[in-house]
């Protein structure tokens, strides 16, 4: 009894602390704060303006058991028929930026130059990114959040073919092309490990491959392959296009590219020295396996040791080409995990399993954190200066954007807009990240995932990320919840 009162206790002076010690002149005179979103869990309007399907299309609508409400994308959050009021509500909220993604399939149906590109897809991103200006926002791009072009996966198999590096480059200077005269920040791919992991390893989302005795849902695949070959040609895809981008437009267009990773932190389970090993090694398998490449053109060398020939390997001139590609690192974060070392498997080796270790928010019966609705999501933000730091000291101190943070609540079917706990989230994250910029991480702008409440991939519309309350059983009518004024008061002090 009096542990929960002295856990309510610590949580209420915790809450206290963020929304009163904290607002917009606590961080530096350049550092931007915006939210962040999806084409697929926003635009809605999948076959409206010329539009092609998705990987996400195909998937929810071939497999509706496989989303928690048996829902899907088409309509969202209709922002594609309503982008004009949201951006209006993040204008007066105070935001200056606002991450989106380009839906491929919008403005290229057949994925390549084979269909045509789609003009009026063109003149949706012209207009949305027009809009945003107007109202004082920039627009930070995304080219990528996990919905290829059916055509491509149908065509080669998408990310398992190399051919994806030249179709990814020949649409994303289609819209540097388009775009850039206005957009200064572009973001080639967003959590290309969870592409690799969630289509790949355990086939939880499209194109559902992995290994037939991971999951029976999987009916092709291999976990123990796919996964490696799939972000091989993700980093390489980064790449071209980061190529593509300097040598043709950065120069006249005056822009910014990078790239946008997720990584939870890892905390030893013990402080055995296996233990900790075993932290380093988890990150490696997450993180290094994007960064080490970009940062040195070489995949981690314990990857190398415990994967073996299963991992690919860059050639000279792509090693020369991935090296140093990027301005800018984003940074998704949301939680973090206690690991422990575990022994490797010699039978029925997979990409989840690799890293020799096994990670879980519980130790002796008490979580690492309090829990957000999403299975995986416990609160720690410690671990966000933590990941800040490790990424300033081990890749020679890069510009970092928090392109996601956030946590969400259950979708109970009341229309409650009390978010006391994504206060809590994003006032003690704000802190650390506060903290890691005074030990000088170069940080240079915050972006709460999410605007609005949306569909949440596979738990589709059972949870809820936005600061702004959407009514899906009312006409998707938008509310501020308490966090939206939260914000709207930081950003106005």
């Amino acid at each position: 009894m009096w542990f929960k009162v002295l856990l309510h206790l610590a949580f209420c002076m915790a809450l206290f602390e963020s929304t009163t010690s904290l607002n917009q002149s606590s961080f530096p005179e350049d550092f931007v704060f915006g939210t962040a979103s999806s084409a697929y869990q926003y635009e809605g309007a999948a076959f409206e303006g010329g539009r092609g399907p998705s990987i996400w299309d195909t998937f929810t609508h071939k497999y509706p058991d496989r989303i928690a409400d048996h829902s899907n994308g088409d309509v969202a959050t209709d922002s594609y028929h309503r982008y004009k009021e949201d951006i209006g509500m993040m204008k007066d909220i105070g935001f200056q930026a606002y991450r989106f993604s380009i839906s491929w399939s919008r403005i290229l149906p057949s994925g390549n130059f084979k269909g045509g590109v789609n003009q009026e897809g063109i003149t949706y991103y012209n207009n949305l990114i027009n809009e945003l200006i107007s109202n004082g926002l920039q627009p930070y791009i995304t080219l990528f959040h996990w919905d290829l072009p059916q055509a491509l996966e149908d065509e080669y198999g998408g990310f398992l073919s190399p051919k994806i590096v030249q179709d990814y480059a020949y649409y994303a200077e289609l819209c540097f092309s388009e775009f850039g005269d206005r957009v200064k920040h572009w973001i080639t791919l967003n959590e290309p490990l969870m592409y690799s992991l969630q289509g790949y390893a355990n086939g939880q989302f499209p194109p559902a491959r992995c290994s037939k005795w991971i999951s029976p849902n999987c009916s092709v695949g291999d976990s123990s392959t796919e996964p490696y070959i799939v972000t091989h040609h993700q980093i390489l895809a980064h790449a071209t296009a980061v190529k593509i981008y300097r040598e043709k437009y950065q120069i006249s267009q005056n822009g910014q590219i990078g790239i946008s990773l997720n990584a939870p932190w890892f905390v030893p389970l013990s402080q055995s020295k296996t233990d900790i090993e075993a932290a380093y090694r988890a990150l490696a398998f997450i993180y290094d396996w994007f960064m080490e490449p970009l940062y040195a053109g070489t995949y981690p060398a314990v990857m190398v040791n415990k994967v073996g020939k299963r991992l690919p390997k860059f050639s000279r001139k792509e090693y020369l080409m991935v090296k140093g590609s990027y301005d800018f690192i984003g940074l998704n974060y949301y939680t973090a995990y206690y690991v422990e070392n575990v022994p490797c498997q010699r039978e029925n080796q997979t990409m989840l399993t690799d890293s020799c270790t096994n990670y879980t928010p519980i130790r002796n019966g008490v979580p690492i954190g309090p829990k957000g609705a999403s299975d995986w999501l416990y609160i720690y933000p410690p671990g966000i200066q933590d990941l800040l730091e490790y990424t300033k000291e081990k890749f020679n101190d890069p510009i970092i954007y928090i392109t996601e943070n956030g946590v969400d609540e259950v979708n109970d079917g009341t229309k409650s807009f009390d978010d006391k706990l994504r206060i809590y989230y994003i006032g003690q994250h704000l802190l650390y990240i506060q903290r890691a910029i005074r030990n000088g991480v170069n940080v240079k702008g915050y972006f709460a995932w999410s605007f609005l409440d949306n569909f949440e991939w596979t738990n589709g519309y059972t949870v809820r990320f936005g600061i702004i309350y959407v009514d899906f059983k009312n006409g998707l009518k938008r509310y501020h919840k308490r966090s939206a004024l939260w914000f709207k008061t930081f950003l106005h002090q």
